[in-house]
C-alpha cells in the first residue's frame, strides 16, 4: 500500500469492519471510520493507535440516504482525497420468508443495498476526477447462493453482485477498481444483531458463526487480496465450497441447503 492512502470503512464499529480498520492501520493507511455509534468508533480508533491527523471518526447511518452527500463531502475534505471505500455496513436476517414483513425486507435493502450503492455513486465522481480509486464491497457467501432463513438478506447481497459487477465493467480503463469480498462464517455478532421476522433483534449466536474464522484472521487475508485488487475474493472455511458446488454440482448444493434450516 502506498503512503498517504486514505481508506473509508463503513460499519467500522464492530466485527469485520473493526478488524479491517486494524488491518489497514497496520499497513499505514489513514482511516475514516463510519457507523452509527460514535463511542464505538472512538474505541476502534484507539485500538488502531491512530491520532486525529490519521483517523477521522465520521458517524453515519447508511440507511439515512439523505445524509450521505454531506458525509462524502466531509470525507473528501479531511485529507483532500479518498483512495479506498470499503462498503461494509450491513445487517443480516434470521426469519422464514412467510413470516418476514415487508418493512423488514425494505430495511434490509435500505442498509445492505441502497445505502451501499448510493454512497458509492456519490463518491464516484471524486474517483473519476482523480482517475484512481478502489471500491470494495463486503458481500457474503450468501451473495453467491441462497440459504434458509436468510431470504431477503441473500437477495440484498445478490443484488450487490449484479450492481458492482456491472459497475466494474463500466469503469474498465478508468483506473478505478471494484472488489467484492465474500466472507463465509466469521466469528462476529452478525447473527446476534440480525433482524427477526418483525424486525426485532434476533439475539442468538449461530453455532456455525461461533465456530467461524477469527475476524482478525479474515481481515488480514482480505486486505492482502484487496491490495492486489482482485475482483472477487472468497474467504472462509468449508462453507466456501458451496460456491464451487453452485457452479459444478448445483443439484448437490440444493440437497445440502434443503437440510439446513438455521445456523
Amino acid at each position: 500500500m502506498r503512503q498517504n492512502t486514505t481508506v473509508w470503512i463503513t460499519g467500522a464499529s464492530s466485527g469485520i469492519g473493526e478488524a479491517l480498520a486494524k488491518a489497514y492501520a497496520r499497513q499505514g493507511a489513514d482511516l475514516i471510520l463510519s457507523a452509527r455509534r460514535r463511542k464505538e468508533l472512538e474505541r476502534v480508533k484507539r485500538l488502531c493507535g491512530l491520532t486525529d491527523d490519521r483517523c477521522l471518526v465520521l458517524p453515519l447511518d447508511v440507511a439515512e440516504h439523505g445524509s450521505l452527500p454531506a458525509a462524502v463531502e466531509a470525507a473528501v475534505a479531511w485529507q483532500g482525497h479518498v483512495d479506498v471505500l470499503v462498503n461494509n455496513a450491513g445487517i443480516s436476517q434470521r426469519s422464514r420468508a412467510v413470516e418476514t414483513s415487508l418493512p423488514v425486507e425494505k430495511r434490509l435493502f435500505d442498509i445492505n443495498y441502497f445505502g451501499t450503492v448510493e454512497l458509492t455513486r456519490l463518491l464516484l465522481p471524486h474517483f473519476l476526477h482523480r482517475h484512481s480509486g478502489h471500491i470494495v464491497v463486503i458481500s457474503s457467501v450468501v451473495g453467491k447462493l441462497g440459504t434458509p432463513i436468510r431470504t431477503s438478506y441473500a437477495a440484498s447481497k445478490h443484488a450487490l453482485h449484479g450492481y458492482f459487477d456491472s459497475l466494474r465493467a463500466e469503469l474498465d480503463g478508468t483506473g478505478i477498481s471494484v472488489s467484492i469480498v465474500c466472507p463465509g462464517y466469521i466469528r462476529t455478532q452478525v447473527s446476534v444483531n440480525a433482524v427477526g421476522p418483525d424486525g426485532s433483534r434476533y439475539g442468538k449466536m449461530d453455532v456455525n458463526q461461533e465456530k467461524g474464522m477469527d475476524a482478525d484472521v479474515f481481515a488480514r487475508k482480505a486486505v492482502k487480496a484487496l491490495n492486489k485488487r482482485k475482483p472477487e475474493i472468497w474467504i472462509g472455511g468449508v462453507e466456501v465450497v458451496g460456491i464451487w458446488l453452485s457452479k459444478f454440482a448445483p443439484w448437490l448444493l440444493r440437497r445440502i441447503l434443503a437440510k439446513r434450516q438455521g445456523g
